[in-house]
C-alpha cells in the first residue's frame, strides 16, 4: 500500500508559479510508475505529467515546457514545478502512482493504484 499527500497549491496570477509535492509513505520501495493529474469542474480527470521508476519524464502537449515533474526518491516525495501558470490550469491537482507492470506514459486515471486528496490550484487573470 502507497499512501500519497499533496501540498503546495494555493492562488497564483496569471504567469505566475506554484511548486506542488506529493509524500509518499507505505511501500515505497516498490517500483512505480506516478503522474499528476488535474481535474476542472465538469471536465474528467486527465493527466499532465508522468514520471516512471528511472526517472523519464513525459508531459502533455498543454503543459510542455511550462511543468517539470521530478521525484526526489530518497526522501519518496514527487514534484510538480509549475511556471508561466495560466487561467485553464485551474483545477485540482493529484499525484498518482501505480505498481510497473507496463508502460508509464500515456496510462489513464483508471490505471492508477494509488491517490492522493488533491490541491487546488486556482490562477487569477
Amino acid at each position: 500500500q502507497v499512501h500519497l499527500v499533496e501540498s503546495g497549491g494555493g492562488s497564483a496570477q496569471d504567469g505566475g508559479s506554484l511548486k506542488l509535492s506529493c509524500t509518499a509513505s507505505g511501500a515505497t520501495d516498490i517500483d512505480l510508475c506516478m503522474a499528476w493529474f488535474r481535474q476542472a469542474p465538469g471536465k474528467e480527470r486527465q493527466a499532465v505529467a508522468y514520471i516512471n521508476q528511472v526517472g523519464n519524464r513525459n508531459y502533455v502537449d498543454s503543459v510542455m515546457g511550462r511543468f517539470v515533474i521530478s521525484h526526489e526518491k530518497p526522501k519518496n516525495i514527487l514534484y510538480l514545478q509549475m511556471n508561466r501558470l495560466e487561467v485553464e490550469d485551474t483545477a485540482m491537482y493529484y499525484c498518482a502512482a501505480r505498481r510497473v507492470a507496463s508502460w508509464c506514459f500515456g496510462r489513464t486515471a483508471s490505471d492508477f493504484d494509488f491517490w492522493g486528496q488533491g490541491t487546488q490550484v486556482t490562477v487569477q487573470s
